[in-house]
């Protein structure tokens, strides 16, 4: 297996990508959760516009890339997984799993720090929610994720194959569990015991920060289990929920290539942290407009399991 991943590794890459991709598209077509508030058009051209940008600028700083990394660390015996003859049956699954802690705990990190979180809500700024919000991110936050991504590959020294196959899984997951669409309520609870489904990470878009600040997982369900941080469903269900985030819901700034590329430096964030876990009176009065913008959908919601938390 390992000689086929590494032979085939961009053929596996662009294969899944588009599979993928053109599913959840052709799903999102056919059986939408949630009508769309914004020109499709123009979110997915800024969307996959900031992907192109941000692949350009990956190749430019670092043209070693991650695989790279891992085949040097292997080959100098760098990292944990390295210090022990592990068979890769075992190695490979332990590495991806390493790795998807890695992510979920670097995106606690992105919304705990207020400079961060600066550039990290460019994803969460997007007004709808679709298979190309999972691919939003400012420039500056995708070369500081892949830093960080390098400084975890050297720690743990995963084989290339591992490097390969989480990449793939990570992308593959993040355009599932963006997607809008919806499964049903017995195969979707029943699938969020292991994995991140699209139900389970919207509600980590809402427009609530306490909701915000749940469900940080993009493949594996687990973390957010067992760190306290699971979120069952939101307050005002899955159709009545409002996406985004409450001081930025101006198209021109949140669905425009320029205005994405410019959010960072804009205003000031106040009041902001990550233990932002509770909703008061003043959160009910303020988002109630947000929420009155979907009233046509809120039907839909109230037979939700509505802010009910799930151990």
């Amino acid at each position: 297996m390992e000689t086929f991943v590494q032979t085939h590794e961009a053929a596996i890459r662009l294969t899944a990508f588009f599979s993928i991709f053109a599913a959840m598209a052709l799903w999102e077509w056919r059986a939408p959760r949630r009508a769309l508030t914004v020109s499709k058009a123009l979110r997915w051209a800024s969307n996959l516009g900031l992907v192109v940008l941000n692949t350009v600028l990956l190749r430019l700083a670092f043209p070693i890339a991650a695989v790279g990394l891992a085949a040097t660390a292997s080959a100098q015996g760098w990292g944990l997984l390295n210090q022990f003859p592990l068979s890769p049956w075992l190695a490979i699954p332990l590495a991806v799993m390493a790795l998807d802690l890695a992510i979920w705990a670097q995106h606690v990190f992105f919304h705990a720090v207020p400079a961060l979180w600066r550039l990290h809500r460019v994803h969460h700024a997007d007004l709808d929610y679709d298979l190309t919000t999972g691919a939003r991110f400012h420039p500056i936050e995708i070369l500081l994720s892949m830093l960080i991504k390098f400084a975890v590959i050297l720690a743990l020294g995963p084989s290339v194959v591992a490097v390969i196959l989480f990449e793939v899984i990570l992308n593959g997951m993040a355009m599932f569990n963006h997607g809008n669409v919806g499964l049903p309520r017995g195969l979707d609870r029943r699938l969020r015991w292991v994995f991140v489904t699209p139900d389970m990470h919207r509600v980590h878009h809402s427009i609530a920060e306490d909701e915000t600040n749940s469900n940080f997982g993009f493949n594996l369900s687990w973390w957010d289990r067992l760190f306290g941080t699971y979120r069952d469903q939101p307050r005002a269900g899955q159709i009545g929920m409002t996406i985004g985030i409450d001081d930025h819901r101006d198209p021109r700034e949140v669905a425009a290539l320029p205005g994405m590329l410019a959010l960072p430096f804009r205003g000031a964030i106040t009041g902001y942290a990550i233990n932002r876990r509770h909703w008061g009176e003043e959160d009910q009065t303020r988002a109630a407009p947000g929420r009155a913008q979907r009233g046509s959908g809120s039907a839909g919601g109230a037979g939700e399991q509505a802010g009910r938390q799930q151990p």
